[in-house]
Protein backbone atom coordinates (compact mmCIF):
# COMPACT_ATOMS: atom_id res chain seq x y z
CA UNK A 1 0.00 0.00 0.00
CA UNK A 2 1.30 3.46 -0.70
CA UNK A 3 0.02 6.90 0.74
CA UNK A 4 1.34 10.26 0.91
CA UNK A 5 4.40 10.67 3.32
CA UNK A 6 4.31 12.62 6.95
CA UNK A 7 5.29 15.94 6.80
CA UNK A 8 8.91 16.13 8.58
CA UNK A 9 9.19 18.50 11.20
CA UNK A 10 11.83 21.08 10.22
CA UNK A 11 12.46 22.55 13.40
CA UNK A 12 13.61 18.42 14.58
CA UNK A 13 16.93 18.84 11.78
CA UNK A 14 19.83 21.45 12.24
CA UNK A 15 19.92 24.04 10.38
CA UNK A 16 22.63 24.26 7.39
CA UNK A 17 24.20 27.45 8.87
CA UNK A 18 25.54 26.87 12.52
CA UNK A 19 28.37 29.21 12.92
CA UNK A 20 29.02 27.29 16.23
CA UNK A 21 30.43 25.19 13.75
CA UNK A 22 32.67 26.93 11.79
CA UNK A 23 32.91 24.84 8.31
CA UNK A 24 29.09 25.22 7.90
CA UNK A 25 30.00 28.71 7.30
CA UNK A 26 31.43 28.27 4.04
CA UNK A 27 29.20 25.38 3.36
CA UNK A 28 25.67 25.67 3.77
CA UNK A 29 24.22 27.19 0.54
CA UNK A 30 24.00 31.24 -0.21
CA UNK A 31 20.85 30.59 -2.53
CA UNK A 32 17.69 28.29 -2.71
CA UNK A 33 18.05 24.79 -3.24
CA UNK A 34 16.68 23.07 -6.40
CA UNK A 35 14.52 19.89 -6.74
CA UNK A 36 16.20 18.28 -9.37
CA UNK A 37 13.97 14.95 -11.37
CA UNK A 38 15.38 11.67 -10.44
CA UNK A 39 15.60 9.24 -13.21
CA UNK A 40 14.39 5.59 -13.37
CA UNK A 41 17.14 4.08 -12.79
CA UNK A 42 18.54 6.38 -9.69
CA UNK A 43 15.07 5.48 -8.42
CA UNK A 44 15.04 1.76 -8.74
CA UNK A 45 18.14 0.42 -8.39
CA UNK A 46 20.72 -1.13 -7.80
CA UNK A 47 19.35 -3.95 -5.65
CA UNK A 48 21.41 -4.93 -3.00
CA UNK A 49 21.78 -9.00 -1.61
CA UNK A 50 23.70 -11.19 0.68
CA UNK A 51 25.53 -12.52 -2.35
CA UNK A 52 27.41 -9.56 -2.80
CA UNK A 53 28.51 -8.89 0.96
CA UNK A 54 31.65 -10.84 2.73
CA UNK A 55 31.25 -13.14 5.51
CA UNK A 56 33.66 -10.45 7.87
CA UNK A 57 31.92 -7.42 6.00
CA UNK A 58 29.69 -6.59 9.69
CA UNK A 59 32.70 -7.61 11.96
CA UNK A 60 35.14 -4.62 12.05
CA UNK A 61 37.05 -6.32 14.55
CA UNK A 62 38.41 -8.65 12.18
CA UNK A 63 37.53 -7.64 8.55
CA UNK A 64 40.62 -5.54 8.04
CA UNK A 65 43.62 -8.11 8.87
CA UNK A 66 41.71 -11.06 10.66
CA UNK A 67 43.88 -10.31 13.44
CA UNK A 68 41.71 -8.60 16.48
CA UNK A 69 41.77 -5.15 16.48
CA UNK A 70 42.61 -2.87 19.85
CA UNK A 71 39.74 -1.80 21.87
CA UNK A 72 36.45 -2.04 23.79
CA UNK A 73 34.55 -4.91 22.01
CA UNK A 74 31.43 -3.34 21.19
CA UNK A 75 28.38 -5.11 19.55
CA UNK A 76 25.90 -2.20 17.54
CA UNK A 77 22.26 -3.77 16.68
CA UNK A 78 18.96 -1.77 15.91
CA UNK A 79 16.18 -1.61 13.47
CA UNK A 80 15.13 0.55 10.43
CA UNK A 81 11.83 1.45 10.01
CA UNK A 82 9.16 3.79 7.92
CA UNK A 83 7.37 6.79 9.68
CA UNK A 84 4.22 3.95 10.52
CA UNK A 85 7.11 1.35 11.96
CA UNK A 86 7.15 -1.02 9.23
CA UNK A 87 9.94 -2.37 8.75
CA UNK A 88 12.62 -1.87 6.02
CA UNK A 89 14.01 -4.65 4.89
CA UNK A 90 16.96 -5.33 2.34
CA UNK A 91 18.57 -1.82 3.30
CA UNK A 92 22.00 -1.67 2.68
CA UNK A 93 24.06 -0.05 5.99
CA UNK A 94 27.61 1.04 5.83
CA UNK A 95 29.40 2.56 8.79
CA UNK A 96 33.01 4.33 9.51
CA UNK A 97 34.46 5.23 11.84
CA UNK A 98 37.97 6.16 14.43
CA UNK A 99 39.82 3.45 16.17
CA UNK A 100 39.86 3.24 19.55
CA UNK A 101 42.25 6.13 20.02
CA UNK A 102 40.17 8.78 17.84
CA UNK A 103 42.02 8.22 14.61
CA UNK A 104 40.61 7.34 11.32
CA UNK A 105 43.00 5.47 8.68
CA UNK A 106 42.42 8.49 6.37
CA UNK A 107 45.53 9.84 4.67
CA UNK A 108 44.18 13.40 5.70
CA UNK A 109 44.22 12.55 9.57
CA UNK A 110 46.84 13.68 11.39
CA UNK A 111 45.86 13.34 14.92
CA UNK A 112 49.05 11.97 17.26
CA UNK A 113 47.05 8.66 18.70
CA UNK A 114 48.38 5.58 16.78
CA UNK A 115 46.95 3.93 13.49
CA UNK A 116 46.06 0.08 14.50
CA UNK A 117 47.21 -2.10 12.21
CA UNK A 118 44.69 -4.53 12.42
CA UNK A 119 41.32 -1.95 12.34
CA UNK A 120 40.30 -0.71 9.07
CA UNK A 121 37.26 1.11 10.14
CA UNK A 122 34.17 0.58 7.92
CA UNK A 123 32.09 -2.51 7.27
CA UNK A 124 28.43 -3.40 6.07
CA UNK A 125 25.81 -5.15 6.28
CA UNK A 126 21.93 -5.61 5.30
CA UNK A 127 18.67 -5.38 7.40
CA UNK A 128 16.98 -9.01 7.35
CA UNK A 129 12.79 -8.93 6.58
CA UNK A 130 12.15 -7.38 9.67
CA UNK A 131 14.46 -4.45 9.35
CA UNK A 132 16.86 -5.55 11.66
CA UNK A 133 20.62 -5.85 11.32
CA UNK A 134 23.99 -5.79 13.69
CA UNK A 135 27.31 -5.81 13.37
CA UNK A 136 30.32 -5.88 15.78
CA UNK A 137 33.02 -3.53 16.50
CA UNK A 138 35.44 -1.44 19.19
CA UNK A 139 34.17 1.55 20.89
CA UNK A 140 35.53 4.75 19.10
CA UNK A 141 37.75 6.95 21.08
CA UNK A 142 36.92 10.83 20.90
CA UNK A 143 39.05 13.16 18.96
CA UNK A 144 40.12 17.09 19.04
CA UNK A 145 39.46 19.26 15.60
CA UNK A 146 40.28 22.68 14.59
CA UNK A 147 36.83 24.39 15.31
CA UNK A 148 37.85 26.03 18.43
CA UNK A 149 41.33 25.68 20.47
CA UNK A 150 39.99 23.01 22.47
CA UNK A 151 37.04 21.58 20.96
CA UNK A 152 36.36 17.76 20.21
CA UNK A 153 34.26 15.18 18.97
CA UNK A 154 32.82 12.82 21.21
CA UNK A 155 32.91 8.99 20.59
CA UNK A 156 30.47 8.40 17.45
CA UNK A 157 29.69 6.01 14.59
CA UNK A 158 28.97 7.29 11.09
CA UNK A 159 26.05 5.54 9.25
CA UNK A 160 24.79 5.23 5.60
CA UNK A 161 21.79 3.92 4.85
CA UNK A 162 20.40 3.01 1.27
CA UNK A 163 17.30 2.09 0.42
CA UNK A 164 16.09 0.48 -3.02
CA UNK A 165 17.87 3.63 -5.20
CA UNK A 166 21.32 5.59 -5.44
CA UNK A 167 19.25 8.43 -4.79
CA UNK A 168 17.62 7.22 -1.70
CA UNK A 169 20.68 7.21 0.77
CA UNK A 170 20.50 8.92 3.84
CA UNK A 171 23.84 9.69 6.55
CA UNK A 172 24.06 9.90 10.42
CA UNK A 173 25.93 9.43 13.24
CA UNK A 174 25.45 7.46 16.18
CA UNK A 175 26.51 8.22 19.65
CA UNK A 176 27.16 6.13 22.83
CA UNK A 177 24.92 6.50 26.52
CA UNK A 178 26.83 8.27 29.01
CA UNK A 179 29.33 10.41 26.76
CA UNK A 180 30.44 13.27 28.74
CA UNK A 181 30.97 15.02 25.50
CA UNK A 182 27.71 15.18 24.60
CA UNK A 183 27.59 18.87 25.76
CA UNK A 184 30.35 19.92 24.12
CA UNK A 185 30.27 18.46 21.08
CA UNK A 186 30.14 21.54 18.62
CA UNK A 187 28.64 19.80 15.88
CA UNK A 188 26.00 17.51 18.19
CA UNK A 189 25.02 20.99 19.36
CA UNK A 190 23.97 22.38 15.94
CA UNK A 191 20.69 20.12 16.36
CA UNK A 192 18.21 22.31 17.85
CA UNK A 193 15.77 20.33 20.02
CA UNK A 194 18.00 17.94 22.58
CA UNK A 195 15.04 15.21 21.70
CA UNK A 196 16.15 14.78 18.83
CA UNK A 197 19.91 14.35 19.86
CA UNK A 198 18.44 12.02 22.37
CA UNK A 199 17.29 10.21 18.77
CA UNK A 200 21.17 9.30 18.17
CA UNK A 201 22.26 8.49 21.18
CA UNK A 202 22.65 4.86 21.59
CA UNK A 203 21.63 3.24 24.85
CA UNK A 204 23.47 0.55 26.28
CA UNK A 205 21.59 -3.10 25.98
CA UNK A 206 23.17 -5.53 28.08
CA UNK A 207 20.31 -8.32 26.98
CA UNK A 208 22.32 -7.96 23.97
CA UNK A 209 25.82 -7.94 25.46
CA UNK A 210 27.91 -11.10 24.64
CA UNK A 211 29.40 -12.55 28.49
CA UNK A 212 32.99 -12.12 28.88
CA UNK A 213 33.16 -10.54 24.95
CA UNK A 214 31.47 -7.59 24.18
CA UNK A 215 29.06 -4.88 25.46
CA UNK A 216 26.10 -4.17 23.29
CA UNK A 217 24.39 -0.68 22.45
CA UNK A 218 20.97 -0.34 20.36
CA UNK A 219 20.50 1.91 17.47
CA UNK A 220 16.99 2.35 16.05
CA UNK A 221 16.52 4.43 12.72
CA UNK A 222 13.46 6.12 11.35
CA UNK A 223 13.94 7.16 7.65
CA UNK A 224 10.41 9.25 7.92
CA UNK A 225 7.84 11.06 9.53
CA UNK A 226 8.01 13.79 12.32
CA UNK A 227 10.26 12.19 14.68
CA UNK A 228 12.96 10.98 11.46
CA UNK A 229 16.16 10.49 12.68
CA UNK A 230 17.96 13.07 12.24
CA UNK A 231 20.24 12.94 8.88
CA UNK A 232 23.49 15.17 7.86
CA UNK A 233 22.40 15.18 4.08
CA UNK A 234 18.48 16.52 4.61
CA UNK A 235 18.75 19.67 6.13
CA UNK A 236 16.89 21.38 3.17
CA UNK A 237 13.10 19.62 2.94
CA UNK A 238 10.79 17.20 3.02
Amino acid sequence: MTAEYFQRDRRWHPPALTPDYKTSVARSPSLPLLSIENSLSEITGPTFSHAALGGLDNDLILNFTGEPAIGERTVVHGRVTDETGRPVKGALLEVWQANAGGRYRHVKDGYLAPLDPNFGGCGRCLTDEDGFYVFRTVKPGAYPFRNYSNSWRMAHIHFSIFGAGLTQRLITQMYFEGDPLRDQDPIAQTIPDPAALDRLVAPLDLNASVPLDSLAYRFDIVLRGRRQTVFENKLEGA
